[in-house]
């Protein structure tokens, strides 16, 4: 079975975040948790030894960061977008949502803590309703309460935060 690759729309500043992350991880970090593990294996008997479990527990969640970013570092897309209008990851969508006008950036949950802009991933009810579609467009989706909420898209632009 073909394993589906999504590309992740990221900033230079997020994108050179999750890079030092990884490179840490990948070299003094994974040299640290080693050291752990084998500090803990040193004080003996494997099966009662807390300190041994724990740092072999903090390497399975480190490996699987790891693998983490290194699909987002090579499925990312770093830049702006196109200024088409067309609303998809990257762009600063000014919409109308049932009622309420609001602001936010479409993309990854990786920028979120880069911008004070709310963040809504395409993946997300809001952001796949929106994803391809242009201002003046008009969609309703499913939140997830169950209810219809429609959007009424007034802009979309690259964002340049």
């Amino acid at each position: 079975m073909a394993e589906t690759t999504t590309t992740t729309w990221l900033t230079q500043e997020a994108y050179d975040r999750l890079k030092a992350e990884y490179d840490h991880l990948t070299g003094p970090g994974r040299d640290e948790v080693v050291d752990r593990i084998a500090r803990a294996r040193d004080e003996g008997d494997l099966k009662e030894n807390a300190g041994y479990h724990a740092a072999r527990e903090e390497q399975a969640k480190q490996e699987a960061r790891i693998r983490e970013l290194k699909q987002k570092l090579e499925s990312a897309k770093v830049g702006q977008p196109a200024d088409d209008g067309k609303v998809e990851p990257g762009m600063l969508v000014t919409a109308d949502i049932a009622g309420d006008e609001t602001k936010f950036l479409l993309g990854s949950r990786e920028i979120a803590g880069t911008t004070d802009i709310d963040v809504y991933s395409d993946q997300s009810p809001l952001g796949a309703a929106i994803n391809g579609r242009s201002a003046g467009d008009t969609v309703t989706y499913q939140a997830p309460n169950g209810k219809e909420i429609t959007v009424v898209i007034k802009a979309a632009e690259p964002f340049q935060g």
